[in-house]
């Protein structure tokens, strides 16, 4: 078995003596792990960083076992690793996909985004937001997208003030009614409207947290969402206070 595809590298860690084990994001065969033998080296080092993209090709006896890369170097995103908030933005993004994305399943429009979000690192002042629209478009991707064009309950597109986190759909103070105290806030950024300062994108992170964490997590067995996001959003709110 053997394809070759390029990918943005999720993570590496040690394997026995002197290799890794790397998994990647490839836009043809979606999460995959592999073995990058050497890959403690000083030369491979630097190139097996979270965030680089890569060429790779895979190679196994046979589909079912993890196999071996080969690695060429694409585009390195090692600023990142000087710039605290940039790096916990890096972070954030590549656990969530580690954390969401099946094995071995293409996620392409998840991928098409990615790569232009992390060519934005080092861009604080526009990150928050452009990071926002992932995780809303990763939410979508996976199946539990938010539909906020109209209400749910009245058909109206204007004044959305609410998101139910039954359905993830918008709905306005009318169409809340008795249920308005179990609504979750609806932040104007998420529907391109108001300020798109960091509190308003921490206030909409707060509602994609939710549909991660009761929507998401539990269709892949409860498992807690990675602390990298937690501490992505704990800098930006530190940042706006």
């Amino acid at each position: 078995m053997e394809w070759r595809d390029q990918g943005i590298i999720l993570s590496a860690r040690k394997h026995g003596e002197n290799s890794v084990i790397l998994e990647v994001f490839t836009p043809e065969h979606g999460r995959h792990a592999g073995v990058v033998r050497g890959g403690t080296s000083r030369k491979m080092t630097p190139i097996l960083q979270p965030g680089g993209q890569v060429d790779v090709t895979w190679k196994a006896r046979l589909e079912e076992h993890i196999g071996s890369f080969t690695v060429e170097p694409l585009r390195s995103r090692a600023m990142a690793l000087s710039d605290r908030f940039a790096l916990a933005g890096l972070n954030a993004v590549t656990s969530l996909l580690s954390f969401s994305l099946p094995e071995r399943e293409a996620h392409l429009s998840i991928y098409e985004i990615t790569a232009p979000l992390l060519d934005l690192l080092g861009q604080n002042d526009i990150w928050p937001l452009a990071y926002l629209r992932w995780e809303m478009a990763l939410l979508d991707d996976l199946g539990f997208g938010l539909d906020l064009t109209s209400c749910a309950v009245t058909g109206r597109s204007e004044g959305l003030e609410f998101v139910s986190p039954k359905s993830g759909r918008a709905v306005t103070r009318e169409g809340a009614g008795e249920w308005v105290d179990r609504m979750l806030p609806l932040p104007g950024v998420m529907i391109g409207q108001g300020a798109d300062d960091d509190a308003s994108i921490i206030e909409a992170l707060r509602v994609t947290g939710y549909f991660l964490e009761e929507k998401l997590a539990p269709s892949l067995g409860n498992r807690p969402l990675p602390e990298a996001r937690a501490r992505f959003l704990d800098l930006l709110s530190r940042r706006s206070g």
